[in-house]
C-alpha cells in the first residue's frame, strides 16, 4: 500500500499518495469537493473520513453504497447523515435553510434516486426543493395541475428518461432556469439514457440547459452556480 502518515490536530492518520482532498475548493469556485465514491477501496474511504473528521470540513458524499456507508459510519460514528434512495450521505450539512424557490421535478417514479441526488445536493449547501414526483408527458393533466406551484420557481431541474419529452415541455410552459436530466431508464433503443440525452440536446425549447445522463449532483451544482452569480433576494418568493 503507498501510504505514509501524517499528523493533524494531534491525531495520526494514514496519508494515500492517491488520496489528495481539495479543500479549498469552494473558495475558488463557489462549489465544495465531493467525494464520488463508485469505485473507491475501504482504504481511501476511511482516510478520506479521518481527514474530514480531523479537520471538521463538511462533506458531500455521492454514489455511496449502503456496505461503504456501513464502513464511514463505523468511523464517523452516526455522525453522517444517509439516504440509500440517492445514495448520498451529508456531514455537517447545514441547519438553516435559504429561502430560494427551486424545484426538482422527475417524468416518473423511476427517476426517483437521481432527482434525490439533485435535493440532497441542494440541501447540503441549505436549500430546500419543491418535489414534483411522477409528472411524465404520457398523461400531461399530472404537470398542468402543478404549473402553478412551478410558476413560483426561478431554477427548475427535471428528471426525465424515456424520450425525456418532459424537460421540453416545462421549458415551453415555464420562465424558469430549465435544467434537464437525462435518465437512463427505458427500453431497447433508449441505450441507457443516450436516447433521451439525444433529445434533449436537439430540444426545439432555447435555453434549455442539459447535464449528463444521470447525473443529479451536476445538475445541482449548476443550480448553484446560477445562485452564487447573483443575488439571492432576486429568487425568492
Amino acid at each position: 500500500m503507498t501510504a505514509s502518515r501524517e499528523s493533524h490536530q494531534g491525531k495520526t492518520m494514514v496519508k494515500h499518495r492517491d488520496v489528495n482532498l481539495d479543500f479549498d475548493r469552494e473558495n475558488r469556485t463557489g462549489i465544495a469537493e465531493a467525494i464520488f465514491c463508485e469505485g473507491k477501496s475501504r482504504s481511501q474511504l476511511h482516510h478520506i473520513c479521518d481527514t474530514m473528521l480531523a479537520r471538521g470540513k463538511p462533506m458531500l458524499f455521492t454514489r455511496l453504497a449502503e456496505t461503504q456507508y456501513q464502513q464511514l459510519d463505523a468511523v464517523a460514528s452516526g455522525a453522517i447523515d444517509y439516504d440509500p434512495i440517492s445514495r448520498t450521505a451529508l456531514y455537517l450539512a447545514p441547519t438553516q435553510t435559504r429561502e430560494v424557490a427551486l424545484a426538482v421535478v422527475t417524468g416518473g417514479s423511476s427517476d426517483t434516486p437521481v432527482a434525490r441526488e439533485a435535493v440532497r445536493t441542494l440541501n447540503f449547501y441549505g436549500y430546500q426543493a419543491l418535489e414534483v414526483q411522477d409528472v411524465g408527458v404520457a398523461g400531461l393533466w399530472r404537470v398542468t395541475a402543478r404549473l402553478d406551484d412551478l410558476r413560483a420557481c426561478r431554477i427548475i431541474i427535471c428528471v426525465a428518461g424515456m424520450e425525456a419529452a418532459l424537460p421540453t415541455v416545462l421549458a415551453g410552459l415555464l420562465p424558469a432556469v430549465l435544467i434537464a436530466v437525462p435518465r437512463s431508464v427505458g427500453y431497447g433503443v433508449a441505450a441507457g439514457g443516450e436516447a433521451a440525452l439525444r433529445s434533449l440536446l436537439v430540444s426545439c425549447a432555447p435555453g434549455l440547459t442539459v447535464t449528463n445522463i444521470d447525473n443529479g449532483y451536476g445538475a445541482a451544482c449548476a443550480a448553484l452556480r446560477i445562485l452564487n452569480n447573483y443575488s439571492a433576494t432576486s429568487y425568492k418568493t
